[in-house]
């Protein structure tokens, strides 16, 4: 199988960080695709992903699956390992609704910030900004970091006690808060210890 990505930005991160916690990093081979360049917007790629965005996984007879919690959720299933997405009912619940608060929380307002609020990408990409918007989800990103930050006062992980996807998109979330320079706060000491906790994971540390 084939990932379509780029490497180094926040959804692809996701990707490649939850095919190395099931130990199959080396079962796909991973794409180029130029964003900055436009490929992303191309017939070709659209083809492949109408939505325009990467990551973009390719199976074997030719299926794409777009989306990061879809791909998540084929990658969770179909290699061994621990899960990421919950084994009963009551966890995967619990797992899709703490993923869900972070990436719609944290990752995607931190990412409405950067493409609406900031040069983001530059002019050719960045069309129809919206700066008040871009900076009401700046203050989203913030409230969702401190709601985290209670999450993990009193359990080590978002979900529970396993690591799961909704860590793997909080971190991401974070990484990018950390590119377009939005601030995490220095009170906020589980989410900063949480965070220091998940970064040395062979997953991402390695």
């Amino acid at each position: 199988m084939k990932i379509y990505d780029t490497e180094g930005f926040p959804n692809p991160a996701r990707i490649r960080i939850a095919l190395a916690e099931k130990g199959a990093t080396d079962e796909v081979s991973f794409v180029p695709v130029d964003v900055m360049g436009g490929e992303h917007r191309e017939d070709a790629f659209k083809s492949m992903n109408p939505d325009a965005t990467v990551p973009c996984l390719e199976l074997a007879d030719g299926t794409h699956i777009s989306q990061c919690n879809a791909i998540t959720e084929f990658i969770d299933g179909h290699f061994e390992g621990p899960s990421l997405t919950g084994t009963s009912p009551k966890q995967r619940a619990q797992i899709a609704m703490m993923n869900l608060r972070a990436e719609n929380g944290l990752l995607n307002a931190v990412g409405a910030y950067f493409h609406h609020a900031t040069e983001g990408l530059g002019p050719k990409l960045e069309i129809d900004q919206c700066a008040e918007w871009g900076n009401k989800q700046k203050d989203v990103a913030a409230q969702t970091m401190a709601y985290l930050d209670t999450v993990l006062a009193n359990q080590e992980y978002l979900a529970g006690d396993a690591f799961s996807v909704a860590d793997i998109t909080a971190f991401a979330g974070l990484a990018f808060a950390d590119f377009a320079k939005v601030e995490v706060p220095e009170q906020l000491s589980n989410l900063t210890a949480w965070r220091a906790k998940v970064a040395a994971r062979p997953s991402i540390s390695g």
